[in-house]
């Protein structure tokens, strides 16, 4: 078994360099979009080769640009051409073969005075902790240039084995706005993951600094700190989904439960104060980083249907409404809200029907 994931790596090329990225990519994706123009206009994939395509690019960018533009035309026909899309954000992508990372450097063939000329661009790994480092010892797959904030980034897609998890359990985990996560452990008492009071300070803080920039009409400071505040976000959504796999491998667990997505905004409890965090707070991309890291240690992730699952009794079916944070049931069941939801998680249906018994 194998996981496909991407590494992103700081680029820091010269000036030289930066031009010559910032030309290939604005001509690869022209190409991209004339080509699939081309495919629309016959009703049928090109047979064009490299030699057919006149941009100022490599030959192995080139066909791998052509890859691309069937790719768009693909689905373009199965959508029966109702939608053409136009590629506008510039990107260059070499496939595993053209290029090479000796983890200080990327090198990769660009049009140096019109000829296509190996060149070793400057290499930053991102990620802090340099996990990152042990990702790209694996099989290394095709490689994306593209520019963003003014900062080059290679994204790399990394092919990683995968092992089968040994343990036998399966446990809830219940995702939300006053606490990301919850979990339950094995003698019923709660596991809580992140911090969601010091969440919604730093978003408080971040739309009182853009409110002020806005009277001023600073757009780009204001941008900035959007884009600060979303790799907040999403360092916060790394740590969470980290600490939450690190929990189900230190209790054995075999299986994780989610609710599912589609959904979680309207089953999410949140008041009108906690309104605009819930549909500013990424769940999708959280669930995702559960998932992907899961998967590399070999526990499996599945999706639940989340109706009622705060509001059902996990031990009579009863449905109650929690108030203060605490449940309470007729039937004598009284725990933490949050508990109840994760309980409840753990044992609701699959909702792609393949599941391992909780």
């Amino acid at each position: 078994m194998s996981q496909t994931i991407t590494v992103k790596i700081k680029l820091l090329p010269t000036k030289e360099q930066a031009s010559v990225l910032q030309n290939m990519s604005q001509s690869y994706i022209s190409t991209i979009n004339t080509l699939v123009t081309e495919m629309v206009a016959e009703k049928k994939s090109t047979k064009k080769s490299s030699k057919d395509i006149s941009a100022l690019l490599p030959s192995a960018v080139k066909n791998q640009a052509i890859k691309d533009a069937k790719s768009v035309f693909k689905k373009v026909k199965k959508n029966k051409y109702k939608v053409i899309p136009v590629l506008k954000k510039p990107v260059c992508i070499w496939n595993n073969q053209n290029y090479s990372f000796d983890f200080t450097h990327i090198s990769m063939p660009i049009m140096i005075n019109g000829k296509a000329t190996k060149t070793p661009i400057r290499a930053l790994l991102v990620d802090k902790d340099n996990r990152n480092f042990d990702l790209l010892k694996h099989k290394l797959g095709t490689l994306r240039i593209t520019r963003k904030a003014n900062k080059w980034i290679a994204q790399i897609s990394v092919t990683i084995p995968t092992t089968q998890g040994t343990g036998l359990k399966v446990r809830g985990v219940d995702l939300g706005l006053k606490v990301p996560a919850v979990a339950v452990k094995d003698d019923d008492r709660l596991c809580f993951f992140g911090n969601g009071r010091q969440n919604k300070y730093i978003k408080r803080k971040y739309r009182s600094e853009r409110k002020a920039l806005g009277k001023k009409k600073k757009l780009n400071a204001i941008r900035s700190s959007k884009e600060k505040e979303q790799r907040w976000m999403k360092d916060q959504d790394h740590k969470i989904s980290r600490a939450i796999v690190n929990f189900a491998k230190d209790k054995k667990i075999s299986v994780i439960r989610l609710e599912q997505l589609a959904y979680i905004r309207q089953t999410t409890r949140s008041s009108r104060k906690n309104e605009k965090n819930l549909h500013n707070w990424s769940f999708y991309r959280l669930s995702q980083f559960i998932e992907y890291k899961a998967n590399l240690v070999g526990i499996k992730v599945e999706y639940v249907n989340p109706a009622y699952t705060s509001q059902t009794c996990p031990k009579c079916s009863e449905k109650n409404k929690a108030l203060d944070g605490k449940y309470k049931c007729k039937c004598g069941f009284e725990k933490h809200r949050d508990l109840v939801g994760a309980m409840n998680i753990r044992y609701a249906p699959v909702v792609d029907g393949n599941s391992q018994p909780a």
